[in-house]
């Protein structure tokens, strides 16, 4: 086990449009080491946002991000031989990563043209509260209140 918690590592926002969740999600874009080409799809996704809300891009990221953040989520805790799903929240920055991944996620299984096509709809459909990554977060929002019972077994 670790003797203490590596401390977070400070992230640069980005150059276009000097935000920091636009950094976090070229860096979960990218695949193997290809920065370059995460860049390229996430400006490109925010340019078809430009064009299609005519909103600033920024701010529709921010509330795709709010939108699909968990409250409460399941965590597995055993008890006495018996595994229970005990609801328990999700602090901030676990609630930004999976809201990134389920988008992305959500825009991967999309059928479209280009990626960062597929990412402009998915985070537009997010910011008005629709889309298949809003849908994940309903699926856990319910997971955590079916299983309200198990609550008091919190770590």
């Amino acid at each position: 086990m670790r003797r203490s918690k590596p401390e977070p590592r400070e992230v640069t926002p980005d150059v276009r449009y000097n935000s920091v969740p636009v950094t976090y999600f070229i860096h979960r874009i990218m695949k193997r080491g290809k920065k370059s080409v995460a860049t390229t799809i996430m400006y490109d996704a925010l340019e078809m946002i430009k064009e299609k809300t005519g909103k600033s891009p920024v701010e529709v990221l921010d509330l795709a991000l709010k939108n699909v953040g968990p409250v409460m989520e399941v965590r597995p805790r055993r008890v006495g031989g018996a595994t229970y799903q005990v609801p328990m929240e999700v602090p901030a920055h676990r609630r930004m990563t999976l809201a990134m991944r389920w988008i992305l996620d959500a825009a991967t299984s999309r059928t479209g043209n280009s990626y960062a096509e597929k990412l402009s709809t998915e985070l537009i459909e997010a910011s008005n509260n629709q889309g298949n990554a809003v849908r994940k977060r309903e699926e856990t929002h319910k997971m955590a209140e079916a299983n309200r019972a198990f609550s008091h077994y919190r770590m």
